[in-house]
Order: structure tokens, then sequence, then C-alpha cells
């Protein structure tokens, strides 16, 4: 849609809806290719439309309808888009929740939002297993991939029990609801990774899910003749919203994979054409460490988005793979605020592009206070839609939490960002991983990739911890995980990182663990590790007496 002409130009959001995209689509590409999995299935945009008009009216059929919450625990199959557009046009909520959880980790998603239905993947079945429902009582189970199993998790029995191919065939020959959302029509609930608490419920209306696509053909230039290989889980707005359904609004193709391996990765892309993907948290370095090989240009991509980038390895990755890595800024309740320029040269690590002042205002401001900051200043990035419909409305059943985040009629990202002077975004790390140590501000994200850079490193966290006489003020503290078949001494890894950063910046403390905690999106989990603080194993270069010189 093109903006009207006059000063007071507004958009017509009039159509702005995942229903309305999918309709319009189908009928003016019908039976070209929108899908294929790596499963073998394949979905055309035609048959995405035919397949959920009978999701919802199979739905309907069983009583569900407008608001009534679907629970999604589904892989990445053919099955999960036909229940997206299915549950949206039956007028309900889509409910997409984290393949990874199980168990108690599950019981708050499926307590929080109460489904009158759950479609769940016939090898995540057991998932549910120890969950306590509480006071949510799923009519309908949908089991997708197979037929039920005989038995089933108490969480989960009560229901009537169907598979996915026989609910949807009961909805074939009827006709589906007549329903017709608007902009700010709630269409989904997406839950966040929940790494500082019990994960939120985003509640995300039409208009959100729109725009996402909207910015991304806008300032990425995707067009009908690109290809997206998607190798994300299909729960995460990054694959969802720009990925999938980015690749609907240009009405071009996608590839779609069970799961990212960084030693398939290439070969996939290849394989299947791809000129667009994205990579998240520890991905694109977990592919810049593959070993080079010499078919490692190829392939068709042009363009991979992809945060974070670090200076050790980014113009690297670039100049191996032979395509152009964009980075942004974006998040479940925000949207893409901000997006590199693809026709600008050089690329600067840590520089999520330009505001996207078409659609949203964007503050950088004191963490404490809300006071804004000037140019280069790094504060907690603020930020709130200039349209009503294309933001989050807030966190599902958690009024505290949403008043908490809009404290001050702006959204508080919890990240610490600064804006230069050209107007462009740069994103330093999380408020609560920035780490403060005698005056100084210091990125966790930074040390990481210094020590990442060290070849008997595999991964590292590193965090802020408190320690007695620092006077409310931190110590660094790197948690490391060795490469299988190397080892490095605390004092070799400090003698490796004191000339390759600020002096202030060089751990003090050191600690091995086998394996970090992560995100379904590769983003590390760094509560536990700074909640344990100072452990028995760990290593304190005060022992020895190191001394970081000058």
């Amino acid at each position: 849609m093109q903006p009207v002409s006059g000063e007071d130009a507004m958009r017509d959001f009039s159509d702005w809806t995942v229903i309305h995209l999918v309709r319009r689509q189908a009928a003016k590409l019908g039976e070209k290719t929108y899908l294929t999995f790596d499963t073998g299935l394949e979905l055309t945009y035609a048959g995405l439309d035919r397949r959920s008009d009978d999701l919802a009216a199979a739905l309907a059929g069983a009583g569900i309808g407008e608001g009534d919450r679907v629970l999604v625990l589904v892989k990445n199959r053919a099955e999960f888009m036909v229940a997206l557009f299915g549950i949206m046009k039956a007028g309900a909520v889509f409910v997409p929740v984290n393949t990874e959880l199980r168990g108690a980790f599950l019981q708050h998603q499926l307590q929080n939002s109460d489904p009158k239905a759950v479609l769940v993947d016939i090898d995540l079945v057991h998932h549910f297993e120890g969950v306590d429902r509480g006071e949510a009582k799923p009519a309908h189970v949908v089991v997708v991939g197979g037929p039920p199993p005989a038995e089933l998790p108490e969480a989960l029995l009560g229901a009537e029990i169907s598979s996915f191919d026989d609910f949807e065939a009961t909805g074939r020959g009827r006709t589906p609801p007549a329903v017709e959302p608007g902009i700010h029509d709630l269409a989904a609930i997406i839950y966040t990774s929940g790494t500082t608490g019990p994960a939120k419920g985003v509640l995300l209306p039409h208009g959100h899910f729109y725009v996402w696509m909207d910015r991304q053909l806008a300032k990425l230039g995707q067009t009908a003749d690109d290809v997206y290989y998607i190798c994300m889980p299909l729960f995460h707005v990054n694959a969802l919203n720009l990925q999938c359904l980015g690749t609907m609004m240009a009405g071009g193709r996608a590839h779609v994979v069970q799961r990212f391996s960084p030693n398939r990765w290439l070969d996939e892309v290849i394989e299947t054409g791809a000129t667009i993907t994205n990579l998240l948290g520890v991905m694109p370095e977990f592919v810049f460490n593959t070993p080079p090989t010499d078919r490692d240009r190829d392939h068709r991509l042009r363009m991979v988005t992809a945060v974070p980038i670090s200076k050790e390895w980014g113009a690297a990755m670039e100049q191996r793979f032979g395509f152009k890595i964009v980075q942004g800024f974006g998040m479940t309740e925000c949207g893409m605020t901000a997006l590199g320029d693809v026709n600008e040269s050089g690329l600067e690590p840590g520089c999520a592009g330009y505001i996207d002042d078409e659609f949203y205002e964007v503050r950088i401001a004191d963490p404490e206070t809300d006071w804004p900051l000037g140019t280069d200043e790094v504060g907690e990035l603020l930020i709130r839609p200039k349209f009503p419909g294309i933001f989050s409305a807030g966190y599902y059943r958690m009024p505290e939490k949403t008043v908490e985040a809009w404290r001050n009629l702006w959204f508080h990202t919890g990240d610490a960002c600064r804006i230069d002077a050209r107007g462009r975004l740069h994103y330093v790390d999380r408020i609560k991983d920035c780490i403060r140590r005698r005056g100084e501000n210091i990125s966790a994200f930074e040390v990481e990739q210094v020590i990442n850079a060290h070849p008997a490193i595999a991964e590292s966290a590193v965090v802020g911890v408190k320690v007695e006489g620092a006077g409310g003020e931190e110590e660094v503290m790197a948690v490391i995980v060795e490469t299988p078949g190397r080892s490095v001494e605390p004092k070799e890894l400090l003698d490796y990182c004191a000339p390759r950063m600020p002096r202030y910046a060089v751990p003090r403390f050191v600690r091995r663990i086998a394996e970090l905690d992560k995100t379904a999106s590769g983003k590390l989990r760094k509560g536990d590790l700074r909640d344990a603080g100072v452990t028995t194993d760990t290593w304190d270069r005060e022992s020895i007496g190191y001394v970081v010189q000058r």
C-alpha cells in the first residue's frame, strides 16, 4: 500500500491483516510453490489457503472461535503454517510455543494461555508429562504428524483427541467462518524467551504481523524472485514474520528445515538455491567457524540478515562467502525498528542501521530516570509506534509487567544502545549484561567475542558478579566451554585477553562448564550464571596475584 499524499498523509491500513494477505496472494499466484520442507512436503499459495479454510471450518465446528486460544506445540512442519492461518481464519488466537519446552517449563504457557485446543507434534506429546495444567482444560487435542498415541500425559486427558489429518478433514466441504479482522484485532500470543523470569505472552494484533513483512520488503528489497532458506524455529517471530510471511508478501518461495546445523548449512543453502537467509544469536559465528571449503561461494545467497556480528569475524565472513551481511534491531514486542541500508558498503559490527522513523519513534534514555540522552550517549532504547495496531498490546494476563514495560508512555526494550550523528542505531548489550566496573561500562558481548576467538574456546558467557569490597560495582566473570579435545588454563586465557581488550574489561574470574544454556533463538541464558556468582569451582586471578599491565 502506498501512502496517501498530503501534509497529513496516512497509510490505508484497512487490509493489513494476515487473512487478507493469504487470500490476496492465493488469488494472484494460485498453485505457485510457496513453502517446501525438508520433510518432503510443500505448500502452494492456493493450497495453503484451501487447507487453512478447511481447518478454520473444522475449528468452528468444534466450537472454537473468536478470542479462543489455540496452543501450538509443533515443529517446523507444513501443518504449523496451515494452523497459523486456519486458527486466525476461525477468529481464534494463534499461540505457538517453544518446541524445547517440557514439564514445568511448558506448564506456565499452558496455564497462562488457558487454550481451548492444543495442537501437538506427535514427537512432542511426551513433553506434557509432569505438566500441572491447573485451571486450563483444553477441550480438543489434535496430534500432528500421525495418529494419537494410545496413552497421553495426564495434562491432555479429558479432551477430545484426534489426528490433525482427521480433524482437518471434518472441515472439508464446509464454509469457513466469515471472519474479517481489522488491524487492531488480536492475531497471536507469542511468548518471550523468559531469560529474566516467567515467559511473557506478547499480545500481537494483525497489524503487528503485517508491518514486519511490509518493512522487510521496503528495506531489504525482497522480491518474488528470492528464495528464503529458513533454519530457525517457526514459533520465533524472526522465522515466522520476517522470513515465512515476508516471503508470502513478496510472492516468492522459501525452504524450511527442521533444525539449524552449521555443518549442513552451506550444503542446504546451495541445494535449495537460496538467495536470502537469516541467522541469529550464536548461529552466524557457528557458520563462520566451520572449516573453509572450495564450495564456500557455490551458492546464490546475496544477503544474510544476522545479529550479533563481531569485528573479530564479521568482515571475514562476508569475504569468505561472498554475500552481504545486513544487521537490524527487532523484538517480538515492537517489530523491526531499524535495519541496515543494503546499498551501503562496509560492515560495522553492532550497527543496526537506520531507525524506521516512518513507523516508530525512538529515544535513548537514562535507564534509571528515562531522561533522554544525546548523540552517541549509551542508554536504554525506548520505542513507541506512530500508528495504532502495529505494535504489541501488552502481555497476556500480566498487567504489572505491561505497565512496567510501558512506563512513561514508552516501551522499554531493556537494551543498551546509542544513536550516532547519522541517525544509525548501535546495539551495545542488554542493560543487565552491561557490566559496571570502576566507573567503566563494559559490554559483555564484546568481551565474549574476544574470548571466543581463542582456539581452545568453543563459546563463552560473560557476566558481572558482586564481590565484597567492590562498593556496589561488579567484577567480570568469564564462563567458558572449551573446544572438544582442547583446553586452556585460566592464566593463559587472561594472557590472551589482556592485549586484545581494555585493561578494565579483562576478566577477574574464570569458570569452566560443559555447556551453556540458550534460548531457542540462540541467545545465552545468563540469569543462573549471574545468580550463582563466584562458585567453588571458579578461578580468581587474585589467588595467584595476576596483574593486568597498563
